[in-house]
């Protein structure tokens, strides 16, 4: 039976100091929905013998299929300590690698999580990711070592070497906690000195041991997991049974009586009991003791286990009344021993008890969020929070006041939108009948029956003549229109249900969210925020005491909508509420028009937009998709977008080619996008390529060595080089190419010439612009709207010494003799403006640059002003699709050497100019006069300036210049159209001068498996070019943690094969990592007699990066040199078939 009603949770729901909103985070199959089935099981939700069979938070029928959670869902659950009742906000979410990002959706609506760890496996990959999840968004953990019957049955380990073990897991999980608040200490004392500026003059060699003086000074016990600090239960969620020390000591203090604060201190730790003097020493391995755990604690449960295992009567009947437990019948005589510890061990120590008041003890009510926090929140990208309006400031009071009074203005935040069946929607869920309705239906029914009567005898009357019985025909006359009657109510109950059923194939979405400050109200009209919304720019157009239901001009990135619908969020279960007040987690109803995946709702346009969410897998694998039938074509592209809203991490995208592209997280997760398409958003059939693999380009140094390890050029070359007869046949004419790849080319129309030279550039500035690219567009955006002279809002400080802190490395990078003056020369990283690939200007009388926004920025003159930008965007599309296999390059440095135009281009550019009104060509001539002897080309440039004087005066003439212009423009195009193209083509050949290789994108794959797979995973790994980086055996068991590298093109199937040929005992996780060259030319032929001799003529093993790049060409319709048999007959030979 269900414990708290409706009505009840409302009434908790006022009251915000009595709210706990947690989240349950872990690494796959720990014990999370399990643990979650527990505490629902003490609400009375689902029956406690059903706890852990039922997963009841999985939902999903795919979810029940496969065993693992795949989103995160939320209940609501009442818990009552002493005379405190507390209403606990409990949110589930998936340990699977791939829904990572459920995981940052509950923890941002969350004030603590609970950490939970298997006993046996202790900290995984995920265990680690999640902890650092909740690290980001400031909440409080607290620890569930789960799973601990496994070291009683599994592993078999004695009391003593189990709580070594639990002491072990413990210092894992505080040292990833250790590192996390290292980092972030350290960085908040580099801002500092960044700020005061006081170690400019000191040396470096005077800071060798000053790196730890912030971690000193601060206190930092309250963040580690430790049993006396009450923040860590021990537990089995599928015996039912958990505890924390303090259950404990609170009994042995009666017992022993020792006071319950000394046993609390000393229970966990090298402590042990003098059972002679009555006192706890110190010092257990020592003198060769029991500690205070093991012998007050462990050795009870494993004689418990002990006894039911065997079966042990008299023992368990002993256990059980010294423990005052009832055991019923049926438990008792029960075949599974585990079903009679469940309901010893549920009674004994029950494990909802034992988390719940952890959770009420140890972490924070709504009303105690950290200014830190409400900080982070509020202060988007870069922004401060000194930085953003007065108005925005004085919000931050009222969410740290939390308050519901009818004054606060509501905030309210949506992580993510979920899809609901129409059918579990309250407003259409079968409801009892009253009895005045029963009543009411027995009457109409009876009514029914009585004119079904009335009906047949009335056709029995109308067979006789009619003039004996004239008032029955008129009674039969009136039971027709009672027919015709009931038939139109048979329609109109037809069209209702079609209309019915219309709506219900509509699926609805309910927003996931949580009220932050005021009431939220059924009705009520809101702003909603996008991510891009600035309230600065808002305030300026609008007073901050508007509210949504005024009429107001337009805002970029903000709409206003009504919230339909309020829901109480149980499960699988919905139910109404009128209003919800600050401190909530609940689910909105009609938002789906409004918001696609999260977004901030609030009454005040002084709000900002929350920060993004923080997700930890990178969206990697992508297939495209169609309909089976085109005809179903609108379905898909409406089935997509409603995909796209359901699901937080997938990306659905259109491509140049027009496919329709899904991006996901890995294969389950595409896997589950698939079968929500064809079964639930477009209900229609799909055919799926095969996975599109993203790889990039990159150039490199000249090997020094051959393929079989011999020096280059030092051995002859016997056969006839191929490879560079064909180098030559590649670059058409009009192009030189120098001996070091220096490439040279004129524009169609003879007018310009540019040389162009590629560079690599070193790993570590690849991972700076990779790591940065954020910072990059910034700097693009500023340095945009500096060269259109708008006034920007003051360019933020901190924002300022980020770009300053990236210069600096970069130049710390880029060092040496081919790199000089290399930074300050940066016109455009590409492709997009934000790549990871570097275009440098070296060459005279140009001197534009990246870092303007630095407060360096030149006002570019002379004839290159016009054309700059033609020849970054010809980068730029260069950079996008490259010569091997059109994917986007990197770590690639494009440097233009030269770039000359010659008079007619300065026409050109002059008679650009003179299009512009009068007074401005008058301006440019006395600003033209300084740098015209600058320029490459003096000669022209004076000659232009002449044109220009005549030109201003003498109209004739400008008209023949126009006309001179669009003779140039006829033949060959606009002559910026040509720059660009001509750009790209010395991009290209520029980088096919050099040692082309392909870059494979690769995940970082962890392997969990015993001794006797280990040869059967290094074999699937081996054949699917994995590389192993290292093994470790995990300490006490026979478990190896294997890390190694594997190319996402490998991974398809991956997971299965593992699972197959280890027959289930090994299970990787896969997460992406970065980018790799391979190592291997895919254009490489055989040239000297050992490659000759150790290849053979054809060279025809196959070439990885050979392989990849003609697949990538095939599925984009490009040529690929390759032989196909047409006609495959028996070959015949000249002497007679015998």
């Amino acid at each position: 039976m269900v414990l708290a009603s409706v009505g009840k949770m409302v009434g908790l729901q006022k009251k915000a100091s009595g709210i706990r909103n947690i989240c349950i985070l872990a690494h796959v199959d720990h014990g999370k929905t399990t643990l979650a089935d527990c505490l629902i099981s003490s609400n009375g939700i689902i029956s406690s013998r059903l706890a852990g069979k039922l997963r009841y938070l999985d939902s999903r029928e795919d979810e029940q299929v496969r065993g693992i959670t795949m989103k995160s869902s939320a209940i609501s659950l009442h818990f009552v300590k002493g005379d405190q009742e507390y209403l606990i906000n409990l949110i589930d979410s998936p340990g699977h690698v791939d829904f990572s990002s459920e995981v940052s959706t509950a923890v941002r609506l969350c004030d603590g999580c609970i950490i939970v760890v298997d006993a046996v496996e202790g900290v995984c990959p995920q265990t680690q990711a999640v902890l650092r999840q909740a690290w980001l968004e400031n909440i409080r953990p607290v620890l569930v070592i789960n799973k601990i019957d496994r070291l009683i049955v599994e592993l078999k380990l004695t009391p003593q070497e189990a709580y070594l073990h639990l002491k072990n897991i413990l210092e894992q999980i505080n040292a990833v906690t250790g590192t996390l608040f290292t980092s972030k200490v350290l960085e908040e004392r580099a801002e500092k000195e960044t700020e005061s500026e006081s170690v400019s003059d000191a040396s470096p060699g005077d800071q060798i041991y000053d790196w730890s003086t912030g971690l000193e000074d601060t206190d930092d016990s309250h963040l580690y997991f430790s049993p006396e600090h009450g923040n860590v239960v021990f537990a089995s969620a599928i015996d039912g049974w958990g505890f924390g020390i303090e259950h404990f000591a609170k009994l042995y203090s009666q017992k022993i009586g020792i006071k319950p604060a000394v046993l609390l201190k000393t229970l966990w730790g090298d402590y042990y009991l003098n059972t002679k003097a009555k006192k706890i020493m110190k010092g257990d391995q020592s003198k060769g003791k029991k500690p205070l755990f093991v012998q007050l604690v462990l050795d009870n449960i494993w004689s418990l286990y002990e006894a039911v295992m065997k079966r042990d009567k008299e023992k368990i009947e002993k256990i059980v009344t010294s423990l005052g437990l009832r055991i019923g019948a049926r438990e008792s005589r029960h075949a599974d021993p585990k079903v009679q510890l469940n309901a010893i061990c549920s009674q004994w120590l029950p494990i909802s008890d034992a988390v719940l008041s952890m959770v009420c003890n140890k972490i924070p009510s709504p009303l105690d969020i950290t200014a830190e926090r409400v900080e982070k929140l509020m202060c988007v990208g870069a922004r401060t929070f000194d930085s953003l309006p007065p108005e925005t400031r004085e919000l931050k009071s009222a969410f740290m006041k939390c308050s519901s009074e009818e004054t606060a203005p509501v905030i309210v935040f949506v992580s993510k939108m979920f899809p609901v069946d129409a059918k579990a929607l309250p407003q259409n869920k079968p409801r009892p009948l009253t009895q005045e309705e029963i009543a009411h239906r027995r009457e109409l029914a009876k009514r029914r029956h009585a004119e079904k009567l009335a009906a047949s005898q009335g056709k029995e009357l109308s067979e006789k003549p009619p003039s004996e019985n004239s008032p029955e025909v008129s009674g039969s006359a009136g039971d027709t229109k009672g027919e015709e009657q009931q038939l139109t109510g048979q329609e109109d109950s037809m069209t209702s249900k079609a209309g019915k059923q219309e709506a219900d194939n509509k699926e609805h979405f309910i927003a996931f969210a949580r009220v932050f400050s005021g009431v939220v109200k059924r009705g009520q009209k809101i702003f909603v925020l996008g991510a891009k919304y600035d309230p600065a720019e808002s305030l300026h157009k609008l007073s901050s005491q508007c509210s949504a239901t005024d009429d107001l001009p337009a805002v970029p990135h903000m709409t206003c909508c009504t919230l339909e619908n309020l829901y109480l969020l149980m499960g699988r279960e919905l139910e109404d509420l009128e209003e919800v007040p600050a401190g909530n987690v609940l689910g909105i109803g009609g938002l789906q028009d409004f918001v696609l995946k999260s977004a901030t709702l609030s009454t005040s346009p002084a709000c900002p937009p929350f920060t993004p969410l923080n997700f930890e897998a990178t969206p990697i694998v992508r297939v495209a998709v169609e309909p089976k039938h085109p005809s179903d074509m609108p379905q898909l592209v409406r089935g997509m977008k409603l995909l796209n809203q359901a699901d937080p991490c997938v990306q659905v995208l259109i491509q140049e080619t027009g496919e329709h592209v899904l991006v996901t997280a890995g294969e389950v997760h595409l896997q589950r996008c698939l079968d929500d398409l064809k079964e639930r958003f477009a209900k229609v059939q799909i055919s799926v390529s095969a996975p599109i693999i993203p790889f990039r380009e990159t150039i490199t140094r000249p090997p020094k060595v051959d393929m079989v390890n011999e020096e280059i050029g030092k051995q002859q070359k016997v056969a006839v080089i191929h490879q560079t007869k064909e180098d030559q046949n590649k670059i058409p004419e009009g192009i030189q190419v120098d001996s070091d790849g220096l490439v040279t080319m004129n524009t169609p129309n003879k007018q310009a010439t540019l040389s162009v030279r590629a560079i690599p550039l070193p790993e570590e500035v690849t991972r700076l612009l990779e790591e940065n690219s954020d910072l990059i567009r910034t700097m693009e955006q500023l340095n945009t709207s500096l060269n259109e002279d708008k006034k920007t809002h003051e360019i933020n400080q901190k924002t300022l010494d980020r770009i300053k802190e990236f210069k600096q490395k970069l130049e710390k990078n880029l060092q040496g003799r081919k790199w000089r003056n290399a930074v300050d020369q940066i016109w455009s990283f590409g492709p997009r403006k934000c790549g990871p690939n570097i275009l440098l200007h070296n060459f005279g009388g140009y001197k534009r640059s990246v870092w303007q926004c630095l407060g360096n920025s030149v006002k570019e003159v002379g004839k290159y002003r016009d054309f700059d930008n033609s020849i970054v965007s010809g980068f730029q599309l260069a950079t996008l699709s490259g010569p091997m296999c059109e994917e986007p390059l990197m770590g690639v440095c494009f440097t233009v050497e030269k770039w000359e135009i010659s008079k007619a281009g300065d026409m050109l550019s002059n008679s650009r100019q003179d299009s512009g009104e009068l007074d401005a060509t008058e301006h440019q001539q006395n600003e033209d006069n300084t740098p015209a002897s600058s320029c490459t080309d003096e000669g022209p440039s004076a000659n232009e300036h002449q044109d220009r004087n005549q030109s201003v005066t003498d109209s004739p003439e400008k008209m023949s210049k126009h006309k001179g212009e669009s003779v140039l423009a006829d033949c060959y195009g606009p002559f910026s159209g040509q720059l660009i193209a001509t750009m790209k083509e010395a991009c290209r050949y520029a980088l096919q001068a050099k040692p082309q290789r392909l870059m494979a994108a690769m995940y970082t794959c962890e392997i969990m498996a015993t001794a006797e797979v280990l040869g059967r995973v290094y074999a699937v790994l081996s054949k699917r070019e994995g590389r192993v980086l290292q093994e470790e055996m995990k300490e006490g068991t026979d478990v190896f943690i294997i890390k190694a590298v594997l190319p996402v093109a490998e991974s398809f199937g991956f997971a299965d094969e593992i699972r197959k040929r280890t027959s289930g005992l090994a299970s990787p996780q896969l997460v992406f990592s970065h980018w790799e060259i391979i190592s291997s030319d895919p254009f490489w032929v055989p040239t000297t007699e050992e490659e000759y001799l150790h290849f053979g003529e054809k060279a025809d093993s196959e070439n990885q990066a050979r392989k990849y790049m003609n697949a990538v060409r095939k599925r984009k319709g490009l040529y690929v040199e390759e032989k196909i048999v047409e006609h495959a007959e028996k070959q015949r030979t000249l002497s007679r078939n015998k």
